[in-house]
């Protein structure tokens, strides 16, 4: 956890910062690639396994996955502070306070749920059941629905670093990632960007792009948290 005298205000940065955000997260990814990479094989098989699987499988897709993805920011953040990433970060999130947990699967599903909106009005797809498989949609409709999911994204983006790292109530979490969004515009769409091009290399190499993908998402992610926040040094 990283230790504040109160909740972080999100300032104004100068539009073309991403550029920097994206150095920096490939920096910090090149400090334990394979390790990263195991951490994402896992993600990818256990999303693609187990999502047909009634119940269980919406449960893993829904509430356990985007807590294993947080992992990426735990092992970043030790990164930052040239502390070695651990395999063991994966598993991070499970420890942290369950208000946390639950933010994180808020802001997850609100993603999840926008996506499926537009895959059921193009396509009659409801990606929020087991069978409603993307694999349905057209090329087109596809591209729409990963456009959609990185623009509902980024206004979103920092709600897990508040309530992890920062210990921030839920609410306040997702109010200052709103406004560190509506105050940065310009970077902040192109972090949509970048996180669309990811997403769209993963869905391409049928999946195995997102082993690049997420860590690399995760730490752009943090890098413009770092910077908008005012996080000093190494994550502190």
């Amino acid at each position: 956890m990283v230790e504040t005298a109160s909740p972080r205000t999100p300032r104004i940065v100068p539009g073309n910062r991403a550029f920097q955000w994206f150095a920096q997260a490939l920096r910090l990814w090149k400090q334990a690639p394979l390790t990263f990479s195991a951490m994402a094989l896992v993600v990818i098989v256990l999303s693609i396994a187990l999502r047909p699987v009634p119940v269980a499988g919406l449960v893993i897709v829904h509430v356990a996955v985007p807590l294993l993805i947080c992992g990426f920011l735990y092992a970043i953040l030790g990164a930052d502070r040239n502390d070695r990433p651990r395999f063991a970060h994966l598993f991070a999130a499970f420890l942290a306070p369950l208000r946390a947990q639950a933010a994180v699967v808020a802001a997850a599903f609100v993603v999840s749920l926008a996506e499926s909106v537009v895959a059921w009005q193009v396509a009659g797809v409801n990606l929020l059941v087991p069978g409603g498989d993307d694999v349905a949609l057209s090329a087109a409709a596809l591209i729409l629905v990963i456009v959609v999911s990185a623009l509902v994204t980024v206004p979103l983006a920092f709600v897990p670093m508040a309530v992890l790292f920062d210990d921030e109530p839920p609410l306040h979490a997702f109010v200052s990632s709103w406004l560190a969004f509506t105050r940065n515009p310009r970077p902040m769409l192109a972090l949509a960007a970048y996180i669309f091009a990811l997403t769209m290399l993963g869905f391409v190499t049928y999946g195995a792009g997102f082993v690049l993908a997420f860590p690399w998402i995760c730490a752009a992610q943090y890098a413009a948290w770092k910077d908008i926040f005012g996080v000093g040094g190494a994550g502190v």
